[in-house]
């Protein structure tokens, strides 16, 4: 079998940081390497071609998938003609949803990586950058009434504990109380 173009291992290690990103939010860190490959349709040989370990590939992962939150964000933005509150009420509606509760792969990296994240030292760049995200999301999420991290907290403790009650009536009954917390008007 030939090298591949140069072009062609940046493509694949898109490919491996996109699913990494997906499988780490959906199943954990702990994903082997081999099933890692497998899903993003690479052999596990060529794992090593591309990252120095798979340390290397949590922190890049971690940092793709809260580069996605902060898109999201900004989208939400732009598609309140720039008004905050607005775009901040469509993300609680979202973040607080059933879809975002059965979508762990495609949903918050605060959320899905928060148990991960706390068993990594505390000198790991994917600990960082996990750290900057959640502090990021934090500000994001104030308003002159209510602070950010007090609001993310909510959100996220709300999302975790409605996937893990998920198949029972009180899994929905976190999410729409949380919802109601953050959106009653003072």
């Amino acid at each position: 079998m030939g090298r591949v173009s140069q072009a062609q291992a940046e493509e694949n290690r898109r490919r491996v940081v996109e699913t990494a990103s997906r499988l780490f939010r959906e199943q954990g860190t702990h994903v082997s390497v081999a099933d890692l490959m497998k899903a993003s349709g690479l052999t596990h040989g060529g794992f090593y071609k591309q990252f120095e370990s798979k340390e290397a590939l949590v922190d890049e992962a971690t940092a793709h998938a809260f580069g996605e939150l902060t898109r999201r964000r900004d989208d939400g933005v732009e598609q309140h003609a720039g008004q905050l509150d607005a775009a901040q009420r469509t993300l609680i509606d979202t973040y607080l949803s059933v879809e975002h509760r059965d979508s762990a792969a495609d949903g918050c990296p605060a959320a899905a990586l928060a148990t991960d994240m706390a068993r990594e030292p505390g000198v790991r760049e994917a600990r960082r950058v996990y750290t900057e995200g959640v502090g990021d999301f934090a500000e994001w999420l104030a308003t002159e009434d209510q602070d950010g991290i007090t609001r993310l907290c909510t959100m996220l403790g709300a999302l975790v504990l409605a996937r893990a009650t998920k198949g029972s009536p009180l899994s929905e009954e976190i999410l729409t109380a949380a919802h109601a917390a953050l959106t009653a008007t003072r």
